[in-house]
């Protein structure tokens, strides 16, 4: 069973409660000293091909695969073969394989990587470094792993970190610091950092500038903004939302800035696989509102073929805010 992500682990202060705290710091500690001594212990392979990692530093939603289809799209510009490499999250295959999206589906090969391979070839593999081994031998001149910072199996050109910039009320993208499950932290901040290139601050379309407060934690680190933006309108008319992400609010956020006539919205768990149950309640309320079906492209490879004419899939890109900046980390990897 999926759970969702709890709100409360990005809250700075007042949540949870004093004795759930202290009932979970000791296994933060446990989380936090077996990803050190994992990293420190592993001597990084080279596949064959550079590898760009989209990482990042917390227990998802930040915005990794935008940010991995955009670099995948700048490299294809720039002559480069470039393929994606991912563990295939939520697939029953172990891999390595190349996804095909006409023979695959998601429950094979994960959602991500499913959406991925309508762009760019995509390899799923729980073994990344057998993954990337795979995509280099057909042809792969750069490897773009989406997620990954905190596998140590494979030499990195270039490490991306993905931040979540939508630190809205009190809300902030890494709680109070804690490590998983006391908080959303994968790892302690400046560890991270210490094998990061950049960090990329991701947020909404309408992000006027990051929080100083919040790019003031990433030091000499160099920072470049990305916003996501809607790759087409939302669906016109009212509509019911559903999203099954890491941080649904978020989706609801964006929908209600482009503009999307809203009459409700359902969250789900990340990856989460609907089942006739749950989109049959979704259709029962939409006709409530005589509404249509809206959800991200992510949930939407995830439904039933025969569910796919009904709702809407409303797709989003990263558009980086100095291009430039972005293109001369690329060139330290496709020029050497």
């Amino acid at each position: 069973m999926k759970l969702a992500t709890p709100r409360w682990w990005y809250v700075r202060t007042g949540a949870p409660s004093p004795v759930t705290r202290a009932l979970l710091t000791p296994l933060s500690w446990i989380w936090a000293a077996a990803s050190a001594r994992r990293i420190a212990r592993t001597s990084p392979a080279d596949p064959g091909a550079p590898v760009i990692c989209v990482g990042n530093l917390t227990m998802g939603g930040a915005g990794k695969t935008p940010v991995a289809r955009e670099i995948l799209r700048r490299l294809a510009l720039r002559g480069v073969e470039a393929h994606a490499l991912s563990r295939g999250y939520g697939g029953t295959l172990a891999g390595p394989v190349r996804v095909d999206p006409q023979a695959h589906s998601a429950a094979e090969v994960g959602d991500e990587p499913l959406m991925m391979a309508r762009e760019a070839p995509v390899w799923v593999a729980r073994d990344r470094l057998a993954g990337a081994r795979a995509a280099a031998a057909a042809g792969a001149q750069a490897i773009v792993m989406d997620d990954g910072h905190q596998n140590p199996a494979l030499a990195k050109a270039l490490s991306l970190v993905v931040v979540d910039a939508e630190t809205r009320g009190g809300e902030w993208p890494f709680g109070d610091g804690a490590v998983f499950p006391a908080g959303p932290m994968r790892e302690p901040l400046r560890a991270g950092l210490a094998r990061a290139d950049a960090v990329v601050l991701l947020g909404p379309a309408d992000l006027e500038a990051p929080d100083p407060e919040l790019v003031a934690l990433f030091g000499e680190t160099p920072v470049l903004t990305a916003r996501l933006e809607p790759a087409e309108p939302p669906p016109a008319g009212p509509q019911v939302g559903f999203a099954g992400v890491g941080k649904p609010w978020k989706v609801e956020r964006a929908l209600k800035a482009a503009g999307c006539e809203l009459a409700d919205f359902a969250p789900f768990p990340d990856h989460f696989a609907y089942g006739e149950r749950e989109l049959g309640l979704l259709a029962d309320r939409a006709r409530q509102f005589d509404a249509g079906l809206v959800t991200t492209e992510k949930d939407w490879v995830r439904l039933p073929p025969a569910w796919r004419e009904r709702v809407a899939a409303w797709p989003v890109r990263a558009r980086f805010e100095d291009e430039a900046a972005l293109e001369a980390l690329l060139a330290r990897v496709t020029d050497a």
